[in-house]
């Protein structure tokens, strides 16, 4: 019986990098680093010794890129970019300049849940990314990342403390942490269900819409917003998975 082909799937983000092994019809358990270490030890010591076909890249960290062609040695690199069968199309004024994610997150939206479609990617920045009906990738938002913002009020004020993000007990802070941690979960919510309506109501005012949620804040964002249907921690993952089928 012949073998299937074997990823190797890595998402480069600013803050971290996802690693996972994949088949053509499953992805493996994940790993999450910071990207600040990524190297190309690091990735040799991931695979063990494993067969992988493929490599499948979606970088936004150019600077890393060459940890990952070290790594690879003879294997062969498939880099994310617009050019690819990404399953959907692009109809963008500039579409070298959409992150390889956006373009991982649109391919693995529109096989897995269908067209239209936005999905939110929770990272350092909060991106918006919308596919239309027409199954073409058309632009989107981009916002700065939650962390981010709470991190901005840390380093630029005497008395504010770091926090850690979890759901406020309410929304009036009887404390510090508890006024910044409701300012913070709350208004965010507040911020991603405006910019989803505003979508809705400039492109699909009477479209049936999915919503997908991903990254790294997204399920506790998500929870109790009604805007977004459903949450996929994975999705990067899963549309490089999707990308490599289309061209390998």
């Amino acid at each position: 019986m012949k073998r299937g082909k074997k990823y190797l799937l890595i998402d480069i983000s600013n803050s971290f990098t996802k690693l996972a092994l994949a088949s053509a019809s499953r992805l493996g358990r994940p790993r999450r680093i910071e990207t600040a270490e990524l190297t190309a030890g690091v990735l040799r010591r991931f695979v063990r010794r494993r067969k992988i076909d493929i490599v499948v890249v979606a970088s936004v960290v150019p600077a890393k890129d060459r940890q990952v062609r070290r790594a690879a040695g003879k294997m062969k690199v498939l880099w994310l970019r617009p050019g690819l069968n990404l399953g959907v199309g692009i109809d963008y004024p500039k579409p070298k300049t959409i992150g390889a994610d956006r373009l991982a997150n649109a391919a693995a939206v529109a096989a897995l849940y269908g067209c239209p479609a936005i999905v939110v990617d929770f990272g350092t920045a909060v991106t918006f990314d919308i596919i239309s009906e027409k199954k073409k990738y058309i632009g989107g938002v981009i916002a700065p990342g939650l962390e981010a913002m709470t991190n901005f009020l840390y380093q630029r004020t005497a008395l504010l403390p770091r926090i850690s993000l979890k759901e406020p007990r309410r929304a009036v802070g009887r404390s510090t942490i508890e006024a910044m941690r409701a300012g913070a979960v709350l208004g965010y919510r507040g911020l991603v269900a405006e910019i989803i309506t505003r979508i809705k109501m400039e492109r699909f005012a009477k479209a049936r819409l999915r919503v997908v949620a991903t990254g790294g804040y997204a399920a506790l964002i998500a929870s109790n917003l009604r805007e977004i249907d459903v949450v996929h921690p994975h999705l990067t993952l899963e549309g490089l998975r999707i990308i490599a089928n289309l061209n390998c």
